[in-house]
């Protein structure tokens, strides 16, 4: 395995988890892996259908499994696809080769895989394993479930002798469950990874400025690339518009573009030939490209799961990242809005997925380590003190915590209670500061009335959404909501547990009057790989190799050779093949392709 390993793919060693799952699909054994993103999952498939025999692989997209076809071929293996966009011939080429036995992977969509016809023709000529990728789409419960993959079922009914590995990069204990159940897994090896991704710089900003606060991150990744997801297609419209008019490499990309548009889209962010792709969540499961060095999130993800995922898709490379989330209460009541209103859902799974959402808007406003947070809610034990790269633990929160914050929330739901839950955040804010103007005379005896007054508006506002964050606070979704205290808002209030909110920025460390230069310098130093000039500039000399290799073979520049590959031999400096072979990630087939043309970039730097 080993041997193979270094062969094709250039590595000396395994990352962690992948030999567990390697060896269980070596063995003839069912298994569930769950690894976060960038954790090499493909490879625990990829290896043992080299080593042992020929895999089928189930995939819910067609760029993902060209990218993937188009990867294990530049190293030398036998791959290819089945889908909608090969004619009749080449379709039939495909079954032809794979008879024949010349292919080691075949990569599949699920609702083609469960054709009686090509079941019979598996049953002629079986694999020795099966590997269903992005298994938690198979689960309601999952973050992006797909009918399809229910019919899954009748693979393990025809094949029930055949191992089957599912895997998937977010799954909490009841998707592990459901997926299963719902596979019919036999006594799998159940796999999980580590869900810390200490490369990636996680932090938090309140939503005031959308384009003006995009912009700032793209200025800090000068000549690097990144995602920005927004809720809605309009708004990816708006912030590629906005992007593109201030110099920016930016598209949009969401599902009610045409198909040919979306391709082009996906094709020039995998030829590094855009800054940023802003989209919906339509984008990214079919991203395969490991330098993505930003994925900021314009609007609040549905569930922790999805902003797992998402977030997942930087730094897969292993080098520093950085992810932000610009967070709005309004957003919430949205997603709540349109959960509740869809009537085409069991209430069974609305219930779920307000859960899910509620439990996002509480990350978004806790004061707490973002990666402990994110491990604990997989249920996994945080071990570290501090992790150091987020917001929070790196002191670079843009508000810290207001001492007497508990007391603040307490003058808020009193307040809220005194208007006897009938009011929205704008009139409770106008009793707050004791405007009289504004408000109604019988509410001007409250006690509450002026409770507040030295705060502005704005800073009220923002506590308002945090307590709803917090879930202290809900907002009706009539036409007029109005605010309501939660059962824990009750607990706050009676004294049996505590609260906080954000301190003013002017009150933290000043981050308002910085200028955009810092701020800029403060984001870059988050994501930014440590390079020496010299090592910069024969790095930057390998991305222009590497980028014309890519366009001359028409794949994605990432398919030739990862930026962790570049920054090996930018700061190893190979002088011959034998040295070159030696830097991570550049195999057998690399080396003959590529070597020689590495090695004079690297003596013309060096003249």
């Amino acid at each position: 395995m080993l041997l193979a390993l270094k062969r094709f793919w250039g590595y000396d060693q395994f990352l962690p988890n992948q030999l567990e799952a390697i060896r269980a699909n070596c063995t003839g054994r069912d298994a569930l892996v769950v690894l976060p993103t960038g954790g090499g999952k493909s490879m625990c498939y990829q290896l043992p259908a080299v080593c042992t025999g020929k895999a089928v692989v189930v995939s819910p997209l067609i760029s993902l499994m060209q990218d993937q076809v188009v990867a294990l071929r530049q190293v030398g293996i036998s791959a290819a696809f089945l889908n909608s966009s090969l004619s009749a011939e080449e379709a039939g080429n495909v079954m032809r080769d794979w008879r024949a036995g010349r292919l080691k992977l075949l990569y599949i969509a699920p609702e083609r895989l469960v054709m009686s016809g090509f079941l019979g023709f598996l049953e002629s000529n079986p694999p020795v394993f099966f590997a269903v990728d992005e298994a938690h789409c198979i689960s309601q419960w999952g973050h992006d479930f797909r009918p399809e993959y229910r019919m899954l079922r009748t693979v393990r009914e025809r094949f029930p002798d055949t191992p089957m590995c599912a895997l998937t990069a977010t799954a909490g204990e009841q998707v592990r469950r459901d997926v299963i159940d719902q596979l019919a897994l036999h006594d799998p090896a159940i796999i999980i990874g580590d869900f810390d991704r200490p490369n990636l710089h996680y932090r938090v900003e309140r939503r005031s400025d959308r384009n003006a606060q995009v912009e700032e991150v793209l200025k800090a990744h000068a000549g690097k690339s990144g995602i920005v997801y927004c809720i809605s297609r309009k708004d990816t419209e708006s912030v590629a518009s906005h992007l593109t008019s201030r110099g920016f490499r930016a598209a949009a990309y969401h599902a009610g573009l045409d198909h040919e548009v979306r391709r082009e889209v996906q094709q020039a962010f995998s030829n590094e030939e855009l800054d940023a792709v802003v989209a919906t969540v339509a984008f990214g499961m079919g991203i395969d490209r490991s330098n993505v060095r930003f994925v900021i999130h314009a609007g609040l993800p549905g569930s922790i799961e999805h902003y797992q995922q998402e977030t997942g898709r930087a730094g897969r490379d292993g080098l520093p990242a950085e992810c932000v989330l610009l967070y709005s209460a309004a957003d919430v009541m949205m997603r709540r809005r349109l959960i509740e209103n869809n009537e085409d859902t069991p209430d069974e799974e609305r219930a779920a997925r307000l859960f899910k959402l509620n439990e996002m808007a509480r990350f978004a406003s806790t004061i707490r380590c973002r990666h402990q947070t994110l491990v604990e809610y997989f249920g996994q034990t945080w071990r570290k003190e501090s992790c150091g790269n987020c917001d929070v633990c790196s002191g670079d929160m843009v508000s810290s915590v207001l001492p007497d914050g508990n007391v603040v929330v307490q003058k808020i739901l009193s307040c809220v209670a005194r208007l006897k839950e009938g009011y929205g955040a704008g009139y409770l804010i106008s009793v707050l500061r004791g405007q009289t103007q504004d408000v109604q005379p019988v509410h001007c005896g409250l006690s509450t009335f002026g409770l507040l007054g030295e705060y502005p508006l704005r800073l009220l506002r923002g506590w308002i959404d945090e307590c709803i964050g917090q879930m202290l606070l809900e907002r009706t979704t009539d036409a007029y909501p109005v605010l309501r205290i939660t059962a824990e808002g009750w607990r706050v209030m009676r004294g049996e547990k505590s609260a906080y909110l954000s301190a003013p920025v002017s009150s933290s460390r000043g981050r308002r009057s910085e200028g955009d230069g810092e701020r800029i310098r403060r984001h870059k130093r988050h994501a930014e790989v440590d390079m020496t000039p010299e090592t910069l500039t024969l790095f930057e000399a390998l991305r222009l190799m590497r980028a014309a290799i890519a366009k001359k073979k028409r794949v994605p520049a990432y398919v030739v050779l990862h930026d962790a590959a570049l920054l090996g031999i930018a700061v190893k400096r190979p002088h011959s093949l034998e040295e070159l072979e030696q830097v991570p990630g550049i195999g057998e087939a690399k080396l003959r392709q590529y070597g020689k043309m590495i090695l004079g970039v690297v003596a013309q730097e060096e003249e």
